[in-house]
Parts: C-alpha cells; sequence; structure tokens
C-alpha cells in the first residue's frame, strides 16, 4: 500500500466505523507515518475542516517503552472535534473510544522557533485548563504500534476544555491531582509530573517538533498536553468526569 493507500483506508474506516487491520508493514518508519498523518489532514482542510491545535501523546515512560520507542507523538486537533463540557457524544461501537484525563493549554503567541526555550513556552500560555480526551483508534482492537497510532493522526477522536481556565501563575503543573471517574467511580489516577515529568516539557518538546516541520504552533492554538494517569475504555450511556487539583472539572457523556 502507498501512503495515499494508507490515509485513504483510515479515512474510510473513520467515516463509516468500521476498523482496519495494523498498517505498520506497509510503513517503513516514523517520517512515513506522519507523512500519513499529514496526508489526512490537508484532505480534511480541503473539506472545510478548520485546524485549531495540537495533541501530544506517548508522554508517559511507560507507554513509550511498551510501543519500543523514546519520544511523544503528536497529531492534529480539529473544530469539529472540540466538544463543549458536558455534552454527550454519540455511541460509535466501531469507534473504539477511550478517555484520558489531562492539561490543556491556550497559546497566546506564535512558537515558530526550532530552539524554542521553555520561558518561551511559558510566556505564550494565556490559560490552561482540565481536559477530557475521547480517542479512539481506526486499528482494529487497538493492536497498534508507534507508526499505527501516528499516521491514525494519533488515534484522536474528541476531546472537551474544563469551563473554569487558569493562568500559569495560579495553578501547580507539577504537584496538581487528577481524579477520573466514570459514573462517580475513581477510574484512573494521576499528577501532573506524569506527564514528561511536566506538562511544560511536553509542550516544550511539541513546540520544537512542530517548528522543524514548518507548521508552528499558532496563537489561539489549543494543545493537549498529554495524559496524566491510565487510560479507560468508554460504554454506552457512560459519564466522565476529570477533576485536576486547582484547576476544577471538565465532563463528558456517551449516548446509547
Amino acid at each position: 500500500m502507498t501512503n495515499e493507500q494508507i490515509a485513504m483506508a483510515l479515512a474510510e474506516a473513520e467515516a463509516t466505523g468500521l476498523s482496519i487491520n495494523p498498517i505498520r508493514d506497509y510503513l517503513a518508519d516514523a517520517e512515513a507515518a506522519y507523512a500519513v498523518q499529514e496526508i489526512n489532514t490537508v484532505r480534511r482542510l480541503n473539506e472545510g475542516q478548520r485546524l485549531i491545535g495540537r495533541k501530544i501523546g506517548l508522554t508517559n515512560p511507560v507507554v513509550q517503552k511498551q510501543l519500543g520507542v523514546d519520544q511523544p507523538d503528536y497529531g492534529a486537533l480539529f473544530a469539529n472535534m472540540d466538544m463543549p463540557h458536558g455534552s454527550i457524544i454519540p455511541w460509535n461501537e466501531g469507534a473504539q473510544y477511550k478517555v484520558e484525563a489531562e492539561l490543556a493549554f491556550i497559546l497566546n503567541k506564535d512558537l515558530p522557533n526550532e530552539d524554542c526555550t521553555v520561558a518561551e513556552v511559558m510566556r505564550a500560555i494565556e490559560y490552561v485548563v482540565p481536559c477530557l480526551e475521547i480517542v479512539g483508534s481506526r486499528i482494529g482492537n487497538w493492536d497498534i504500534k508507534f507508526v499505527d497510532t501516528v499516521a491514525d493522526n494519533g488515534s484522536s477522536a474528541f476531546f472537551t476544555l474544563g469551563p473554569s481556565p487558569k493562568r500559569l501563575d495560579e495553578v501547580d503543573l507539577l504537584n496538581c491531582k487528577m481524579q477520573m471517574t466514570l459514573d462517580e467511580k475513581i477510574v484512573s489516577e494521576g499528577v501532573g509530573r506524569a506527564c514528561l515529568g511536566s506538562p511544560l516539557n511536553a509542550l516544550q518538546w511539541l513546540a520544537q517538533v512542530m517548528a522543524k516541520t514548518k507548521s508552528p504552533l499558532r496563537e489561539g492554538d489549543v494543545v493537549l498536553s498529554g495524559a496524566l494517569g491510565p487510560m479507560v475504555a468508554a460504554i454506552p450511556s457512560a459519564k466522565f468526569v476529570a477533576n485536576i487539583e486547582g484547576f476544577g472539572e471538565t465532563s463528558i457523556e456517551f449516548g446509547v
């Protein structure tokens, strides 16, 4: 399969809800996988969708080890992925939804430099909010390796942002405790430093990588910085609530 054929297969799987077999045997390396991701990013833009930011994945060293990599990955966020706090996502069995809690950054400056510093990252952050990321895989049974998830836009689906944005100097990014509940039962816990030692490290990594790809982070972008605890499989009618200490909460529900 060519990169274009792989991209088409992933797009069709998303549209139909019918998953496909792993695609890693057709991808030589991470560069090829990101090329497939870019094909579908351009397709979405040509269809009139709007790029609004990026997501960072694989920020937990344990998960990196499982997939045999030593760095995170990224995917594109589009406006139609943004679900209002407390909204209901129609159930789609084929989407294989899972949910994870994290912090999201909203930027007020461009980050165009390949050697972007932590200081520049901090200056570019307007707000931080709690976030639930709803991930989904077009690969059947989540049978993925690094190149599978990269080509599949970081296994992205939807996200929801909390309604109470905080300034960077109002919060503790390292020690904030996260609890995520499923129908009021705690199913995932973590702390800020679980994300690459600091969510700021994740954002700096992404800023540098995107600058190198000539698609730098821009003013107004939303950046999902990576899970603070284990992801949890969704089920019909489930309600997920993420509460992150100092940031408040955000929630999402699934239909039947």
